[in-house]
């Protein structure tokens, strides 16, 4: 387990492949700002922007503040040094469910949570994520471990009192099913949002926010459109997952918070609701979730 003392120079790289790596054009500005839930800003795409380059360029169109995720001992370090050094970024924290088997294994799972739990206590750490369960990239022996990463996140929300970002892919019956049993952090966000409207229905009926990302846009995710649809405005939150999940007409390029204003701009029509209206409810849902991002 690496034990970087200088987080600030932690940095990974995605695999290029065959993509456009030249980051989209900003959107028109918003006129009411908003914030992007969750995102993963040490990733290294495109032109590589740094932070401070993120974060001026989505002052520009209106993202007011960016949730900043890790997903292991590293990122979730950087994560809490990012939130630390720049008042427009706060932390999420935690132990991704595809990484809790690779620790588990290693005999290594009980120590990196008791790192998150450290990490958590910082003041600009506002959440515990991304946790949940991923039945897509983990089967068979690696389960057990994502389950036990899993409840020992939610435990770690509720005794730092602060909100909770589920990674939910291929696992939504588990999921609902594990937060009714152990018991739901009293806020709960579904990250990048990925059932559909019945499942949305139950979310909302249990207080639990939804944060939809750029595919809500694509031509193939209307599960994802009907669940917005029956969202309650009061519950629904918006999100880059940066660099992943370029919304439409962008989609595989890489993703930066300055393209929120494309997926909310879509969101409105969808809801035919005035652009406006949506941002300032957003705004509100994202400070009643994790607080002031400037003190």
């Amino acid at each position: 387990m690496s034990d970087a003392a200088d987080p600030s120079t932690y940095v990974r790289q995605r695999e290029k492949g065959a993509r456009d790596l030249s980051y989209p054009v900003s959107p028109p500005p918003l006129s009411v700002p908003v914030y992007d839930n969750h995102a993963h800003l040490e990733i290294e795409d495109g032109g590589g922007m740094s932070l401070d380059e993120q974060l001026l360029r989505a002052g520009e169109v209106g993202v007011a503040g960016v949730v900043q995720a890790g997903g292991d001992i590293e990122s979730s370090r950087w994560s809490a040094w990012a939130a630390a050094s720049h008042p427009r970024v706060l932390a999420a924290v935690a132990i991704h469910p595809n990484e809790a088997p690779a620790y588990a294994a290693q005999g290594m799972l009980d120590e990196a949570i008791a790192v998150i739990d450290e990490l958590a206590a910082e003041p600009r750490v506002r959440a515990i994520g991304e946790t949940g369960l991923d039945f897509f990239r983990t089967e068979g022996e690696g389960l057990p471990a994502q389950f036990e990463s899993f409840e020992a996140h939610i435990a770690l929300a509720k005794k730092h009192d602060i909100a909770m970002q589920i990674h939910d892919r291929d696992a939504h019956d588990a999921v609902l099913e594990t937060l009714e049993r152990v018991g739901a952090p009293e806020r709960t966000v579904f990250h990048c949002f990925s059932g559909d409207e019945a499942m949305a229905r139950i979310a909302a009926d249990r207080g639990y926010w939804l944060s939809f990302a750029g595919n809500v846009t694509f031509k193939n995710a209307q599960n994802l459109r009907d669940a917005l649809a029956v969202t309650p405005r009061e519950r629904i939150l918006v999100e880059t997952d940066a660099p992943f999940l370029t919304p439409a007409p962008f989609r595989g390029r890489p993703n930066a918070p300055y393209l929120v204003p494309v997926t909310v701009r879509f969101m409105a029509e969808e809801l035919g609701m005035p652009l406006d209206e949506l941002c300032a409810q957003i705004a509100a849902n994202t400070l009643e979730v994790y607080g002031a991002f400037e003190d």
